[in-house]
């Protein structure tokens, strides 16, 4: 599952113009995590843990790709808004 997600991915976004780099960072930073957590469960995560994995510095720009992403049905993100609580990121086929 995890190979075949990540090369559609790959696929899809060829031909979506309005993915960035910036975007692919951060998808590539929670598929990152998704693997480590052996490709079950939601992606849970802190935003700065995030944003240092995707090597963005600012916030608007993190929140920015997070949202699009979600927007653009690659992602359903559930946020926490609580800093000691974590982030939540499904990654969609």
């Amino acid at each position: 599952m995890s190979v075949t997600q990540l090369s559609h991915f790959y696929q899809v976004i060829k031909e979506d113009n309005r993915i960035s780099p910036t975007h692919i960072s951060v998808y590539m930073a929670l598929f990152e995590r998704w693997n480590a957590n052996n490709f079950t469960g939601p992606v849970c995560f802190r935003r700065t843990e995030l944003m240092e994995s995707a090597k963005i510095n600012g916030i608007a720009t993190y929140h920015k790709c997070i949202k699009d992403l979600a927007d653009f049905g690659y992602i359903r993100y559930v946020p926490s808004f609580n800093p000691a609580v974590a982030n939540l990121a499904y990654l969609l086929e």
